[in-house]
């Protein structure tokens, strides 16, 4: 578990332009290395290689790499329109934090500072012979680099923006969230148990999603009061002044708080204007159900995608709980649940409704509730409720009757051993 201000540094890191500063700033070192280096080589090496050529080398790459970025980010962003048209615009941040495009983009603007730089260098006249030589090489290494990312560039092209694509980078997310809530569901805090009577109500002035919570910030305030924290809002819910964030229960009643606590304890709450996919396990699987909605829209009629999104939902939901309870980190520290019910209405419940009327992808949906059920998952009894209301909507949407009782066969079959 992370502090907010490592979180803070994490997310800035996966924005594309701090990779992109970061590639500029080792283009532009790497073109001045040259004239600090040059002392350092024997007089006559550089009449051993052809270094004349560095000038005409640095001006195609200047004038082509800055093409080559503005190209390149026009297809990243073309990328994310697609994908938020196909799919759900709530995917498209994964887009922008995609490791190949920010790398592609970054290599192709730092090359071209790199030849920029070394061509106002050869101008003023920075660089002797030996200089010349530096730069020499350092611009054939250059090339290579160019080369390799183009190359696995253009491979990375052909699935960007794809609604396959984007189906597998929201799987990657939501995986990454339920693995770490199967293995802390409480964020290495105490089961939640409901505040006593004389609690203080802890609100938020601020009006937004709580993206991520410090964990190790509330322990410590906690420990510090000598009280226990009731924290209402995990990450993913919404946050605004009229119902509180945290309840908080002093051992000494008698004991004042100070602001500077609440103020503590309410900057351990990271409040955004848009959910995050790290400790918010539903926003993954709603953001799937919405690419499985867009797609059972009249307008696109593509149930073959919803079908594919529901694979990969019983993929991410039928894993087997872990059976050790993680370790409390936080005694002092109670975290609400998240349940097993609100994931599978997190995943199921829009599909349920938005395909109703297909019978193909009502199947499915049955199919996989009852996969998520056999393998273990705590609460079956949200399985088959969740199943039960499916099969309603699906009868009451359904003109076919045949349909309606292949539905019905197919649900007894599935849920007509109570567990």
């Amino acid at each position: 578990m992370f502090s907010n201000q490592i979180w803070f540094l994490k997310q800035m890191m996966r924005r594309l332009w701090f990779t992109a500063t970061l590639y500029c700033l080792f283009g532009i070192a790497t073109a001045l290395a040259a004239i600090w280096l040059a002392p350092y080589l024997p007089e006559d090496l550089p009449r051993t290689f052809g270094a004349k050529s560095v000038d005409s080398i640095l001006t195609i790459i200047a004038s082509s790499m800055l093409a080559v970025t503005t190209f390149s980010l026009t297809t990243l962003v073309s990328a994310t329109s697609a994908a938020a048209n196909s799919a759900t615009p709530r995917a498209t941040s994964l887009l922008l934090e995609d490791r190949t495009a920010q790398r592609a983009l970054s290599t192709f603007l730092g090359s071209f500072l790199f030849s920029l730089i070394g061509l106002i260098a050869l101008n003023t006249e920075l660089y002797g012979e030996r200089g010349r030589f530096l730069l020499f090489l350092s611009t054939l290494l250059m090339v290579a680099l160019i080369v390799v990312t183009l190359l696995r560039w253009i491979d990375h092209l052909a699935g960007l923006g794809r609604v396959g694509e984007t189906i597998s980078r929201v799987e990657d997310a939501a995986s990454g969230a339920l693995s770490a809530h199967r293995r802390d569901p409480s964020l290495g805090a105490r089961a939640w148990q409901a505040p006593p009577a004389g609690a203080i109500d802890i609100l938020h002035d601020t009006v937004g999603y709580v993206q991520y919570l410090d964990m190790a910030s509330i322990g410590r305030l906690a420990e510090r009061l000598d009280a226990t924290i009731h924290v209402t809002r995990r990450p993913g819910s919404q946050c605004d002044p009229s119902e509180p964030i945290a309840h908080l229960v002093l051992k000494d009643h008698g004991q004042t708080l100070s602001p500077e606590s609440v103020a503590s304890l309410r900057a351990a709450f990271s409040i955004g204007d848009r959910r995050s996919f790290d400790q918010d396990p539903r926003f993954g699987l709603i953001t799937l159900s919405e690419i499985a909605s867009k797609a059972l829209s009249p307008g696109i009629n593509d149930p073959g995608t919803a079908i594919d999104v529901l694979a990969t939902i019983t993929r991410l939901l039928a894993q087997a709980p872990h059976s050790e309870p993680a370790p409390v980190r936080h005694d002092r520290v109670y975290v609400a649940p998240l349940s097993d019910e609100e994931l599978l209405d997190a995943a199921f419940m829009p599909i349920s409704r938005d395909g109703a009327g297909q019978v193909e992808v009502a199947i499915r949906l049955q199919k996989s509730l009852a996969a998520i059920a056999a393998a273990g998952i705590d609460d079956r009894a949200a399985c088959r409720r969740i199943a039960r209301s499916a099969l309603g909507r699906a009868k009451a949407a359904l003109s076919f009757a045949e349909d309606r009782e292949r539905l019905e066969a197919v649900h007894s079959r599935l849920f007509s051993q109570a567990d």
